[in-house]
């Protein structure tokens, strides 16, 4: 008989951390919202929290593929009945194989995707996106091609080191890619670690 791969609990401690301010936020913003689309789960720990607190929620985690097997365990062991089993999505890749939803979420993804897959991402939006789709960023940003904080700068020459592709983000090309896809900005949460909470809102027809 083969003997069954260990899958290990993936775990964050950052997500521990901010999975609570970010909360506050998706309370107000998602209030009305139903089905979110969740793209880059990661560890499950922010769906699972998220899920748990907002039961009126539908949660689609998602994540890619070699990312899939320590997030299904999360999910498994520890989602509510609203937490959907997680689906593999590659944001350059088309079409993404989820229902139309009225949210989307994702956090610390951005500065790591290099600027192409930023780009797929905003464009694959509209194929899924409901009228009226609340999408919410978390992360840290750029304005005016300035960090926002010395720690903030400090880590954007650690992520081009490591992969040039990398790197954080300006929120204006970020929102230029959003009103591409019909998304207006709403609102912008100043967050602890001198991260954001980006909101943006889509066309309602």
């Amino acid at each position: 008989m083969k003997k069954r791969e260990f899958v290990p609990m993936p775990h964050s401690d950052a997500c521990e951390r901010n999975r609570g301010p970010i909360l506050e936020v998706l309370r107000v913003e998602f209030s009305g919202v139903t089905h979110v689309l969740e793209i880059g789960s990661g560890t499950g720990q922010h769906a699972v929290h998220f899920a748990l607190a907002l039961p009126g929620i539908v949660w689609q985690p998602s994540e890619q593929a070699e990312a899939m097997p320590g997030l299904r365990k999360r999910i498994f062991n520890e989602g509510p009945r609203n937490l959907r089993a997680p689906v593999a999505i590659d944001v350059t890749v088309t079409p993404w194989d989820v229902r139309r939803v009225d949210g989307v979420y994702t956090a610390n993804t951005l500065h790591i995707m290099h600027w192409p897959q930023v780009q797929a991402f905003f464009a694959n939006l509209p194929a899924v996106a409901k009228p009226g789709t609340v999408l919410a960023i978390y992360g840290p940003f750029r304005y005016g091609g300035q960090c926002t904080s010395a720690s903030n700068a400090s880590f954007d020459d650690i992520l081009r080191a490591r992969d040039p592709g990398s790197g954080i983000r300006d929120f204006e090309a970020v929102d230029e890619l959003a009103r591409a896809a019909r998304f207006e900005f709403v609102a912008d949460y100043p967050m602890p670690a001198h991260n954001q909470t980006l909101i943006w809102r889509s066309a309602t027809r």
